[in-house]
């Protein structure tokens, strides 16, 4: 019978604190861990993939104590995958191996474990660097089995401890309990998301959240899937997303995607109920998470609506200084974009967004010539229809708040 790895870690798309940058643990999971594993021989679970009825911290611990492997990814500082490297380090003294995103700082207790590092590119891994990581991971996971030596510093630190026998044996395997595991649920949510299937959507997130109630992807994923249904109306499902966005608590977060989201959410009402409070409350969202992520998307939707607000005061000292405020967040968006066109472009995901990006940013300061050139590498990189048709609306309404203002 083979042995079995458990992979202590997020999942979904997490946020680093510290840097503002977005990671998706799920393609470190699926594109690098999962494959590295298999190919030593070992079965793969995450606690996502655990089938178990009530709480999941039984199986989890099982886990922590019996895997012969156990690989924890800190990347984000995630304080749950923190402690569970730390549980294990105490059960076990050694077959336990750390890594994580690159731009991680190790924490003062941690200092004397090997962490192995690999590199995100936004939300994505570049293909080489999958390859590579990939061949790394599994190598050191054939390594320790073949020679395990002491990894925990616990047992490194205090040599005359041994570890401890659990009495009541477990195979550590997921039963075969006929329920989904939060995985398969999380994956039937997204597949239906991306369909902008979000009737379908609606109520998998919400099981999903029931699983794990604390879990701000999960919320985040479950608000978008709610906002964007409009049903039974388009202001109900508007309020009823940011009702379950309260749980997030947007007023203290420093979640650039909650942030996002609240702007969205408030840009949206201010375009149904023209009350001038949900556009306030929108660019100062947008804003918030502009400042902590730097980035394009917050930025360029900060810089709409900036104008919006100009338009509507209609003249002024505050018109002009939204006006000239916009102004200065377009040409850092442009810096932004025009960065990440230098930084591993091709490998990136979010290819076309960047580009029609740079093509509105252009639009909106009147570089002509410019914008003409984004625009046309913008159009030969959309794969779908409804992305020009969504950049093209978007301009369109630019340009009429420019000819406004």
């Amino acid at each position: 019978m083979p042995g079995h790895c458990f992979v202590i870690m997020g999942y979904g798309v997490k946020t680093d604190y510290t840097t503002g940058r977005e990671l998706d643990l799920d393609k470190t999971y699926q594109n690098i861990i999962k494959p590295a594993v298999e190919g030593a021989n070992l079965s793969c679970i995450r606690a996502d993939e655990v089938r178990h009825s009530g709480v999941i911290d039984v199986p989890m611990y099982e886990y922590l104590i019996n895997a012969d492997v156990v690989i924890a990814d800190l990347s984000t500082y995630n304080p749950n995958a923190f402690y569970e490297f730390g549980v294990r380090h105490a059960l076990r003294p050694y077959t336990t191996i750390a890594i994580s995103e690159k731009e991680l700082k190790q924490p003062f207790d941690v200092n004397h474990t090997v962490i192995r590092k690999y590199e995100h590119l936004g939300k994505d891994i570049g293909f080489s660097e999958v390859m590579r990581f990939r061949e790394e991971l599994q190598s050191a996971i054939k390594e320790i089995l073949a020679d395990p030596r002491t990894d925990s510093p616990v047992y490194t630190y205090l040599p005359g401890l041994r570890p401890p026998i659990w009495q009541t044996q477990s195979t550590s395997r997921p039963s075969k309990q006929s329920t989904d595991t939060l995985n398969t649920i999380v994956g039937k949510a997204k597949a239906a998301l991306d369909a902008d299937n979000f009737v379908e959507a609606i109520p998998l997130w919400d099981l999903a959240h029931e699983l794990d109630p604390a879990n701000s992807y999960i919320i985040q994923k479950f608000v978008l899937a709610t906002y964007k249904s409009k049903e039974p109306t388009h202001v109900e499902a508007l309020e009823k997303a940011l009702n379950i966005l309260g749980q997030l608590d947007p007023k203290t977060s420093t979640d650039p995607e909650t942030l996002g989201l609240t702007g969205a959410i408030h840009k949206r009402l201010w375009e149904e109920l023209k009350d001038k409070t949900h556009l306030s409350t929108s660019i100062a969202y947008y804003e918030k998470g502009y400042r902590i992520k730097n980035d394009y998307y917050n930025g360029i939707n900060l810089a709409y609506l900036l104008n919006v607000r100009a338009c509507e005061a209609g003249g002024g000292d505050d018109a002009i200084a939204d006006k000239v405020f916009a102004k200065r967040v377009r040409q850092q968006v442009v810096e932004i974009c025009e960065e990440l066109l230098r930084s591993n472009f091709t490998e990136r995901g979010d290819r076309y967004w960047i580009l029609a990006t740079l093509e509105e940013a252009h639009f909106g300061l009147g570089n002509t010539v410019r914008y003409i050139e984004a625009k046309g590498k913008a159009e030969a990189e959309s794969i779908a229809a409804w992305e020009r048709s969504s950049t093209e609306e978007q301009i369109s309404k630019l340009g009429a708040l420019l000819a406004c203002n």
